[in-house]
């Protein structure tokens, strides 16, 4: 697999890429610029994107699992409002780490930064199972799962017409709908950081324009009088310690997302002031919509409606927008496209960041000479999403490695308290009291053991499985530092083919 970074092969980069090197350079002569991501992303695109993370498709399609355990109106508004707290408590946290190691990479970085030193074999390890997770399975995977649920709102409106055409052409026309998506977003991706912010930010106002009309829907409903559902209050809540869990797991994952902005700190703008703000504003503006949407619905439909419904939103639609609910299947197909969209851009700089420890292959740490994207990256996170869509199926792999995600937040708290002893005299223009860290653990903890022992499906014998593959890659070409003699060819064929160069390379 060759995934040293470090061993580059002699003459390589003088063969490949001499049109992005730098010519002698006259003492007197000002330096040439450096091939390297640019700073492209201020305070409104950082919000877009933890606001175009966190808001997917299921706010819209099946935001039910939290009402029906919690099993009444009043606890179920209770728990999405824990739940956005506990999450800002959560990326306030990683607000801080991203001000002590202003790196682009999220978890990854910060594990690199905590335990690297502490053990040759183990102490880089946390960083290695992060970055196979997360690259290899499970964004791609939500890509896709994403994408596909983009094809099947856009294909929608030509259901109706199609009565005569066979099942089975009508689902490899949801496919080819979904592989165009995926095409598009790889080339915004590819193409500009600015393209990306501009289509993005237009995505995200889009999105909250959905929601927002679903929103005054509920509000008109309430003015007019219809609180039957609402008034039940707290009637039938749930007294099993299980539901409750189980609940707040369901309320969490849907925050999931929180964390984007510190994945990409190295294309943020005045990172140490626009990281915190940006998370004090999408997180909580998260929680507002997630919470209205959740009133809304709850107006409009009953408990089991609701949980019945295949698609609440759709349903909330069609009982309450009358004439505009069309709004509702384009506000989905807007919200998904803008969260894939963001997914792919913020996992492909994991991959670039990767690269660059050695973690991935290294061509996947090279950056387009013109365009300053990381392409490879790009292209392979493209490959991958391709596979996961052609396969389908894949909700199991998300299932599977999902629980994992609360694993690594939990390891980045331990980070956090680490380098407040590491890292006392670095300068922190941002700080968190100890006790929101220490709470992160305990919520993580909960997180990743109720699935194992409510579940008792084996795809958690599958996660550990996975794992282990990836310990085996990690000791072979990380650890003894292995490169297979194809690497050379592959880095050679990548660098010709896309344009691409180190970022220690200099322009004219």
């Amino acid at each position: 697999m060759g995934i040293v970074a470090d061993e580059k092969s002699d003459g390589l980069h003088s063969r490949a890429v001499t049109a992005g090197q730098a010519p002698e350079v006259e003492p007197c002569q000002e330096q040439p610029q450096k091939v390297q991501l640019k700073r492209e992303l201020g305070l409104f695109s950082a919000v877009s994107l933890i606001v175009g993370v966190m808001i997917g498709s299921g706010i819209f399609v099946s935001p039910t699992s939290a009402l029906e355990r919690s099993g009444s109106v009043g606890l179920c508004l209770v728990v999405w409002a824990v739940c956005g707290g506990i999450s800002l408590l959560g990326a306030l946290a990683f607000a801080e780490l991203g001000t002590v190691v202003p790196r682009s990479g999220a978890e990854y970085a910060y594990f690199l930064e905590a335990f690297q030193g502490l053990h040759p074999f183990w102490g880089p390890l946390p960083s290695f199972i992060c970055v196979w997770v997360y690259v290899v399975i499970l964004r791609p995977a939500e890509v896709a799962v994403i994408i596909l649920t983009f094809s099947e709102y856009v294909f929608q409106p030509f259901a109706g017409h199609l009565h005569s055409v066979p099942p089975e052409s009508m689902h490899s026309a949801k496919k080819i709908i979904a592989i165009l998506a995926l095409g598009t977003i790889t080339y915004i991706n590819f193409v500009s950081v600015k393209l990306y912010v501009r289509v993005q930010n237009v995505f995200t106002v889009c999105k909250l324009l959905a929601c927002l009309v679903v929103i005054l829907g509920g509000i008109y409903e309430l003015c007019i009088g219809n609180t039957e559902n609402l008034n039940k209050g707290f009637e039938g809540s749930s007294a099993s310690a299980k539901n409750l869990a189980l609940a707040f797991y369901s309320g969490l994952w849907a925050y999931d997302g929180w964390s984007t902005v510190t994945v990409v700190t190295e294309e943020v703008k005045k990172p140490e002031k626009n990281i915190p703000l940006s998370i004090i504003i999408g997180v909580p503006l998260v929680t507002f919509v997630y919470f209205m949407m959740n009133v809304a619905y709850m107006t409009v439909l009953t408990i089991p409606e609701m949980i019945a419904a295949p698609a609440v939103a759709v349903v909330f639609g069609d009982r309450a927008l009358g004439y505009v609910n069309f709004i509702i299947p384009l506000g989905v197909a807007i919200s998904t496209f803008g969260c894939a969209l963001s997914i792919q851009f913020s996992v492909t700089r994991l991959c670039f960041v990767a690269g660059q420890e050695g973690h991935m292959v290294e061509a996947f740490s090279y950056v387009h000479m013109r365009r300053l994207t990381p392409a490879p990256a790009v292209a392979m996170q493209g490959i991958l999403t391709l596979v996961f869509i052609v396969i389908g199926e894949i909700e199991p792999l998300i299932d599977f490695a999902s629980f994992l995600i609360w694993i690594f937040y939990g390891f980045a708290m331990v980070a956090l308290i680490m380098m407040r002893r590491t890292k006392k005299n670095v300068h922190r223009p941002y700080k968190v009291p100890l006790l929101i860290p220490i709470f992160i653990i305990f919520v993580a903890l909960f997180l990743s053991v109720v699935p194992m022992i409510t579940d008792s499906s084996p795809r958690y014998f599958f996660a550990v499985g996975f794992i282990l593959v990836g310990v085996a890659v990690y000791y072979f070409f990380v650890y003894r530092k292995i490169r297979p003699r194809i690497m050379d060819k592959f880095t050679f064929f990548t660098q010709v083919l896309l344009e691409v160069v180190p970022t220690d390379q200099s322009l004219d």
